[in-house]
């Protein structure tokens, strides 16, 4: 699952891959903002830990990965 977190005035946002569940990741962030913790917090496929305060969090977006093609193929 790909999760995009934007935090509040910083200039890039945050892109992870996570082996959570969507339903899992939302459960997190929806705790998050009604202020039942103070951090985000998610763990990568790499088991990297990406913690981010509640507070600051501007929006979070999750999808599905892209696959990315490599070679030649048609069109």
């Amino acid at each position: 699952m790909e999760v995009k977190i934007g935090v509040q005035h910083a200039p890039r946002e945050i892109v992870l891959e996570s082996g959570q569940s969507t339903e899992e990741i939302e459960r997190v962030v929806s705790e998050a903002l009604a202020g039942k913790t103070q951090l985000l917090s998610l763990e990568d496929e790499r088991g990297r830990k990406v913690l981010v305060p509640a507070d600051r969090l501007a929006y979070v977006e999750l999808g599905e990965p892209t696959v990315r093609k490599v070679g030649f193929s048609a069109l």
